[in-house]
């Protein structure tokens, strides 16, 4: 992207075309202590209020800055930088980094070690890039204290409550409302498809593990929806195009609401995955249509539970996972209660505390 002045016009240009960029919408960006907030980077006056014939008097362009005279007496420069970045339809800071997709052959992934100011550090940047890039983190030695797991999310973002709390115990109890809380093993699933936004990211704080058991599962549902679009385009697509209903029933509330099993984004690419099949209601459909659709969720299910895109390991003590709820699926294998207790806390965070953290570390270290 470049930025040209023709005289007293100024132009953006991608190679392909070039287009002359409005003065009015310069002028909404100029800068200095009159009309930014320099903390809060809000403009200290209302573009509304402006005369709609705004135009550029005289304007000057360097390698680094655009100083414009506008015809109401304000002169400003502007950064380059932030007029081309303000030219891109993705996010620079998060959504191009690349997802990479894998397997059961996924290995070598680092982990992370929690240490003092971990919080605020590049340590933390690095840490949301690889989240980003594998939908999944771990980190190692988090103080094995409860309820710990909320001030680590907190220092992100902000915790997203539900029905189940601000955090939740995950192990076995007595009258369970979900089964995670039993020693059975999980199927791959994503939690909460029922909710509406499904919360984005869950954390989960290991704080005892004595059974030989109660292994974690996780199955990159990118991975498996590119393969399956390869492999079985018209199963793909109509998992894309039905939406099913998901429905959660507990003592004092009833969740529910409807969606597809894929979900894509404006130009047809992931968006999100849902899945959790003791809890969705397929609709009533073209008897032809409901077997199409009948078949293309047995094949999902089939690669969900596939040995061939299925990672399984042991959260230790001191361990705390971080993983995409709309990209991921998670399960765990049963275990036996009588060989001693499996304690996890849970929370949920959304993607605007990751993305927002990156943001400012990006800033705070010049990235």
């Amino acid at each position: 992207m470049k930025i040209e002045l023709i005289e007293n016009k100024v132009y953006f240009s991608n190679g392909s075309e070039k287009k002359e960029i409005h003065p009015f919408w310069l002028r909404e960006r100029v800068t200095g202590e009159k009309y930014l907030d320099k903390g809060t980077q809000q403009r200290l006056f209302d573009p509304t209020s402006l005369n709609n014939d705004i135009s550029i008097n005289k304007a000057f362009i360097d390698e680094k800055y655009l100083e414009i005279d506008f015809n109401d007496g304000v002169n400003s420069k502007i950064e380059i930088d932030k007029i081309t970045s303000e030219f891109s339809s993705e996010d620079i800071v998060v959504k191009t980094i690349q997802k990479i997709k894998w397997d059961s052959s996924l290995n070598n992934i680092k982990n992370f070690e929690f240490k003092e100011n971990f919080y605020d550090s590049k340590e933390m940047h690095d840490l949301l890039v690889s989240f980003y890039k594998y939908g999944f983190v771990i980190i190692k030695n988090i103080p094995n204290t409860k309820n710990y797991i909320v001030k680590f999310a907190n220092s992100i973002g902000s915790v997203r409550r539900t029905n189940f709390g601000e955090y939740f115990d995950v192990k076995s109890k007595p009258n369970p409302n979900d089964l995670a809380y039993t020693s059975l093993a999980l199927a791959p699933h994503t939690d909460n498809p029922y909710r509406n936004p499904v919360p984005c990211i869950q954390l989960l704080h290991c704080i005892e593990s004595k059974v030989s058991g109660g292994l974690s599962t996780l199955v990159d549902g990118f991975t498996v929806t590119e393969d399956l679009k390869k492999e079985y385009p018209e199963f793909y697509k109509i998992l894309n195009e039905v939406k099913v209903r998901f429905r959660f029933i507990d003592k004092d509330v009833v969740l529910e609401t409807i969606s597809p099993l894929i979900e894509l984004n404006d130009d047809k690419s992931f968006k999100q995955v849902r899945f959790s099949p003791r809890l969705d209601f397929v609709p009533i459909l073209d008897k032809n249509k409901l077997e199409l659709y009948y078949q293309a969720r047995k094949k999902i299910s089939e690669m969900y539970n596939s040995d061939k895109y299925r990672i399984e390991f042991k959260l230790e003590p001191k361990d705390l996972m971080m993983m995409d709820n709309h990209r991921l699926l998670h399960g765990r294998t049963s275990y036996k209660t009588k060989e001693g207790e499996r304690y996890l806390q849970g929370c949920y965070i959304d993607y605007d505390s990751t993305e927002g953290k990156l943001r400012h570390l990006k800033r705070k270290f010049n990235l």
